[in-house]
This record gives structure tokens, C-alpha cells and sequence, in this order.
């Protein structure tokens, strides 16, 4: 009974021998040349907390940040606690989350079965059968029954077995990194459209106020018409102005409701439910943010580990198809003990009791047309597709975070311009309306001045909601760190 014992071994011994030269073990991961600094100005951020106005739903009851706002908690430098409550709601009801939530159990339990085959397989079976017959010399009846422990093990010479576990365990591992790019999407996304809101109610309300201030000088205008100071130019200009004041603003209310819907969406938030209390973008601060090196972002960002997770199973799937190619080595061995009751002249040696079968198997493909080296060809090809994958999201990942910067550094640039030209704007219509009541100045210049003092504080705001939308762009660039 040695014998066998001998010739696994030395089969054993041969192949290891010929997988030494045949395993691949190297890294498939490109290196991938960054730069050392980023091009982009990184952006100076000393603005505090807002300390003056109403104390409203955006300001309330946030506790003071510290310089370098954590990577898990990024939106909390904004010094919103309704902003924090949104995202807070979002991680319990985003449909978008549940669904990558699910694909993470998925990938688990896939990685579960792939893992299977590195462990040995052991079934029991057993059955019981009765007899009865009737013949010329009478009836007669048995019965027989037996148990069955077999098991079976494939030796994985080859590291096939363990290229699929490794292919399912970086799939488990992307699947988890795609889950934080999904979350760190509905994270900035919510945060966009929050302030995108909050500007159109601003905007609504100027619009609004534009309009009463319209509403005046057409009654200044009939005014002066009533007592032949104006023409009925004049006063169908303001009427035409009015009306153009009004458009402004349902289309700004309209604007604001589709804002308000597609933030509920993002919260998995039912129509109707949403309630935002905050009026403007003077409540929020700015965050500190520090762009770091750009060395460091390959590990932050979500999509790059996605990407060299995918790139890791496509060789460990090709490690898997080069390894089908040899033979496959099978270890059986069962047992079992059959209680025979049937005739004695039918009972052999083999099921008169306890049995034992230890037995090797092996397997070796010698004609397939070719479906092995296809399937070679396949995965190798794959892993070039990922390997580009990879170099691309990498690529992909600096030029986001430079193009957030160069955002950033141009808002900064002409903040001071669009305060001149806020200034400048309403110092112009005081000093034309002073020389249209007094009679020296003309009505024209009076509507020009105010047309363009309206589009001063509207892009003032627009400035404001570009400068916030920025920075969460930046800390999406940067890969945010939002992680369960």
C-alpha cells in the first residue's frame, strides 16, 4: 500500500519543479511618473465662520473646525449643520448607495465561492432500500442500508485555484473602493446642489427686490408724466422694464423648485418632504483645504483603487489561464458501512462492512480546438485593457485636481473686481436718481444704472455659489475620503 504514496510524491516533486519556472508572481501595476508639485496655485483659505447676520438652519449650533478639515468629514468645513444633516440623510436613504451596498455583498459572497475549491469537499450520503418477492416456495422481504463519507481534494499545483480566489478577492476589493466613489459622487453632488439652492433663493429674493424697486420708479415716472416732467416714452420704458422684472423672476422660482427636486432626489427624500432653511451663501465658510502632493492622490482616490483592483484580477485571471494548460491532480477517499440483508450468495468481500477507497486522479486536456489558448489570449488581452484603464483614472485624477485649483486660483483673482464693480454699480444709480429727481439727468441713464447694478449683485452671487461649488470640486478631485 506504500506505493502510491511514493508516486505522489514524486509527482509532486516534479511539478513543482516545472511551476518554479512557469508561476508569475510579478506586480502588474504600472509606475506611474507624477509630478512633484502641482502647476495650479494651491488656494489660501482664512475665512472663519460667519459671526454676524440671523442665526439660521446653516449656521446653527456648528461647532468650530479646525485648520485641515479630516478627509471623512471634508463638507464639515462648510459650518453647515443642515448640510450635514442632508448627507447624514442620504447615507441611510440613497438609492444609489443601497445599490453598491448590494454589489459589495455580491462581490463577498463571490469571493466566498472562489475560495471554495482551495479546501477540501466532503459529502455524506446514505440510503436504505427493502426487497419483497413472492415465488412458487412463498414470499419473502429485506432490507439493506448504508452510509457514504467521501471526499475530494485537487492538489493546486499549478496556483490555479488560488489565481481565481485572488481574482474574486480584487474584485471584492474594487467593488468597495467603487462604493466610496459612488458615496463620495452623492456626497458632492448633494453638497452642489445644496448651495446651487440656496443661491437661487438669494437670486429669487433680489429679483424680487429689484422688482418693488421697479414698481417705485414707475411711479416716479407717472409722477413726473402727470405734471409734464416725463414723456410717455419714459413710462413705457419702465412699464417694458417692469414687466422684464417679473419674467426674472418666475423663471428664478422655477429654477429654484427644479434645485429643490433634484436634492431630494439625491437624498432619497419622497416630493414634498424637503424642507431647506437656508437663505443665503453668507452663511457658510470656506473649508481649509491642502491639495497635499500629488504622489499621495493615487491612494486617496476611489476610482484609481477601483481601477488597480480590476488591473490585480485581470492577472490573477490570466495567471488562472495559464495554469489550465497543465495537468489537474485530484486526492478521493471515502468510506462507509452497508448493513447487507440480502441473500448471503450476492454479499462480497467489498460491502460485507466497513469499506475504505483511497484513490489520485489525474487530468490533462491533450485536444480542445484551441479553447485553452484562447482563453490565454483573452486574458492577456484583458489585463492590457486594464493596465490603460488604470494609467488612464490615474491621468484623469491629477488633471482633476489641477483643473479645481486653476477654478479656484481665477474665482480668487477677480473676487476684488467683482466688489469694484458691486461698489461702483450702486454708487451710480444714487447719483442718477438724485440728478433724475432733480431734473438734470436723464431717464436712460437711470434704467442703465440700475440694469447694471441688478447684474452686479446678481453675479456677486453667482460668484459666491462658483467659489463654494469650487472648493467641493477640489475635494472631489482629491478623493474626499468618505468611507463607511
Amino acid at each position: 500500500m506504500a506505493w502510491p504514496y511514493v508516486l505522489l510524491r514524486g509527482c509532486r516533486l516534479a511539478v513543482v519543479l516545472i511551476s518554479c519556472g512557469c508561476a508569475t508572481h510579478t506586480d502588474p501595476v504600472p509606475h506611474i511618473a507624477v509630478p512633484d508639485a502641482w502647476v495650479a496655485p494651491t488656494p489660501i483659505v482664512a475665512s472663519t465662520p460667519p459671526s454676524s447676520g440671523p442665526v439660521t438652519a446653516g449656521n446653527a449650533g456648528a461647532a468650530p473646525a479646525a485648520a485641515g478639515v479630516s478627509a471623512q468629514e471634508w463638507f464639515r468645513g462648510f459650518h453647515s449643520s443642515e448640510l450635514d444633516s442632508l448627507i447624514a440623510q442620504a447615507d441611510a436613504g440613497s438609492l444609489d448607495l443601497q445599490q453598491a451596498d448590494a454589489r459589495i455583498r455580491q462581490a463577498d459572497a463571490r469571493a466566498r465561492a472562489a475560495g471554495a475549491p482551495l479546501l477540501p469537499q466532503v459529502d455524506l450520503g446514505a440510503d436504505s432500500n427493502y426487497y419483497a418477492g413472492h415465488s412458487a416456495y412463498g414470499s419473502a422481504h429485506e432490507t439493506d442500508s448504508g452510509a457514504l463519507l467521501s471526499a475530494s481534494y485537487e492538489i493546486d499545483f499549478w496556483g490555479k485555484n488560488r489565481a481565481e480566489r485572488n481574482s474574486a478577492e480584487a474584485l471584492r476589493r474594487a467593488s468597495r473602493a467603487d462604493r466610496d466613489t459612488v458615496a463620495l459622487s452623492t456626497v458632492t453632488g448633494i453638497a452642489d446642489t445644496y448651495f446651487q439652492l440656496v443661491a437661487l433663493r438669494q437670486r429669487v429674493a433680489l429679483a424680487a427686490a429689484t422688482l418693488g424697486n421697479e414698481r417705485q420708479l414707475l411711479d416716479v415716472v407717472q409722477s413726473r408724466r402727470s405734471v409734464g416732467l416725463a414723456n410717455p416714452t419714459e413710462v413705457a420704458l419702465q412699464r417694458a422694464t417692469l414687466a422684464g422684472a417679473q419674467i426674472r423672476v418666475r423663471e428664478l422660482e422655477q429654477q429654484e423648485a427644479a434645485s429643490q427636486a433634484a436634492l431630494a432626489l439625491l437624498v432619497g427624500s419622497m416630493p414634498g418632504t424637503l424642507q431647506i432653511k437656508a437663505q443665503a451663501l453668507s452663511e457658510f465658510s470656506e473649508p481649509q483645504i491642502t491639495p497635499g502632493l500629488p504622489s499621495e492622490l493615487l491612494a486617496r482616490r476611489p476610482d484609481v483603487r477601483s481601477a488597480e483592483e480590476n488591473l490585480q484580477s485581470a492577472h490573477a485571471d490570466l495567471v488562472r489561464a495559464r495554469a489550465a494548460f497543465f495537468p489537474s491532480i485530484t486526492l478521493t477517499a471515502s468510506g462507509g458501512v452497508q448493513n447487507p440483508a440480502v441473500q448471503a450468495a450476492l454479499i462480497t468481500l467489498a460491502g460485507a462492512g466497513p469499506t475504505v477507497v483511497v484513490g489520485a486522479a489525474l487530468a490533462q486536456s491533450i485536444f480542445d480546438g484551441g479553447r485553452l489558448r484562447a482563453a490565454r489570449r483573452e486574458a492577456d488581452a484583458k489585463q492590457l485593457e486594464m493596465i490603460a484603464k488604470y494609467r488612464a483614472s490615474a491621468l484623469s485624477a491629477l488633471w482633476d485636481v489641477e483643473l479645481a485649483l486653476t477654478a479656484i486660483h481665477h474665482l480668487d483673482v477677480q473676487s476684488d473686481a467683482q466688489r469694484e464693480s458691486l461698489s461702483q454699480s450702486d454708487l451710480a444709480v444714487q447719483g442718477a436718481m438724485v440728478r433724475y429727481r432733480q431734473g438734470s439727468g436723464d431717464f436712460l441713464t437711470v434704467l442703465e444704472a440700475q440694469r447694471a447694478l441688478f447684474i452686479a449683485r446678481d453675479q456677486m452671487i453667482q460668484y459666491r455659489l462658483g467659489r463654494l461649488q469650487a472648493e467641493v470640486g477640489l475635494c472631489k478631485a482629491l478623493g474626499g475620503g468618505w468611507a463607511q
